[in-house]
């Protein structure tokens, strides 16, 4: 049967319609739709009939075709055209069909070798109404499923797209969004656009950049199930993910700690904290100077005695005429108790 049901009242349908053959039998529908304006049903059966009710009148077809696609096959799909005169049909005999409901003998046009071997696999129209696409199927190796476009008029194959290597079998093409949303057989969905003509939808997708990784998903590890291994082998089962992240995130090893700074000299490869450059290792040095030249009569005396032994610069050409070097004496402080009061240091 196929069956309306309101929405507000879900346990109670609302009509029924019961598909008959030409002998009065029951017959099988695989596929029914509402027209645009939702004033028809129209339904595909078993039988390769397409029949069609006024949702008001439920006993008697108001439009019907029998010898529309081959008995025994599956309709797929039916659609009407957005003008409401033109109905679309995606049969089990690999064709693809258009009737205008008026004239419901012959079909207006007809595409054949359109392999389907699904009960689900869809046609639709465009949004101007001129161009209609389908679908086809693939054999596992076989090649890729194709999305084909037709004109409305002539039928002409307008275009094909290779989808990829398995059987299309939804197709959406959305009126507002004017973007064509496919299904496979393999589990993966297409949305084709147009950057100019199309609106929204997959557009607001494509403009954004991909998300960076947070540091502590790339730091998580698969747990591995090893239930006949031997308990000195065997992982221990993972009680919650967050606790393992916060264990690898404190382990250095898992969570590439950069290696802390060298310091002294280098070691395993590194070079040491000066550099590996002569001028980087003079500075080393200079800053490592301890001499204290705070006390310059010292800093002189200590070269004395070696330039009285090795006289070189100086000291040679005065030889005759120099006079005896005389050193001041280092005088012994005075002690403070002798003076008077006002010349002692205030402490």
């Amino acid at each position: 049967t196929v069956r309306t049901w309101d929405v507000n009242n879900e346990k109670k349908h609302k009509s029924v319609f019961k598909p008959r053959s030409v002998q009065g039998k029951r017959v099988i529908p695989t596929t029914c739709t509402y027209s645009r304006d939702g004033k028809l049903i129209a339904a595909g059966c078993q039988d390769g009939s397409i029949q069609i009710w006024d949702r008001n009148m439920s006993v008697h077809t108001k439009f019907q075709c029998r010898q529309a696609h081959v008995p025994g096959t599956d309709t797929s799909c039916l659609t009407f055209s957005y003008d409401g005169t033109v109905l679309a049909s995606r049969g089990g005999d690999d064709t693809l069909k258009i009737w205008d409901i008026r004239q419901f003998k012959k079909p207006l046009n007809s595409a054949e070798r359109l392999p389907s071997f699904f009960p689900m696999t869809d046609c639709c129209f465009s949004p101007d109404d001129k161009i209609l696409v389908t679908g086809t199927s693939v054999k596992k190796g076989g090649g890729s499923g194709k999305l084909f476009f037709f004109y409305r008029e002539t039928f002409q194959k307008l275009y094909e797209i290779e989808v990829t290597d398995a059987s299309v079998v939804r197709c959406l093409w959305h009126p507002k969004l004017n973007q064509i949303m496919v299904g496979t057989g393999n589990g993966l969905a297409k949305v084709y656009y147009d950057p100019v003509k199309s609106q929204r939808g997959a557009k607001l997708c494509v403009v954004k950049t991909k998300r960076k990784e947070r540091q502590a998903e790339t730091l998580t590890q698969d747990y591995i199930i090893t239930p006949h291994a031997l308990p000195m082998f065997r992982e221990p089962r993972q009680r919650s993910t967050r606790k393992q992240l916060e264990k690898d995130r404190l382990d250095p090893m898992k969570s590439h700690k950069p290696e802390p700074p060298v310091a002294g000299p280098g070691r395993g490869g590194r070079v040491g904290t000066h550099g590996g450059t002569l001028s980087s290792y003079i500075v080393k040095n200079i800053a490592l100077d301890k001499t204290d030249d705070s006390n310059p009569r010292e800093a002189i005396l200590r070269h004395a005695k070696e330039a009285e032994e090795n006289p070189y610069w100086v000291a040679p050409a005065y030889a005759k005429t120099q006079p005896k070097t005389v050193f001041a004496e280092v005088e012994p402080e005075d002690d403070e108790t002798d003076k008077p009061e006002w010349k002692k240091r205030k402490i």
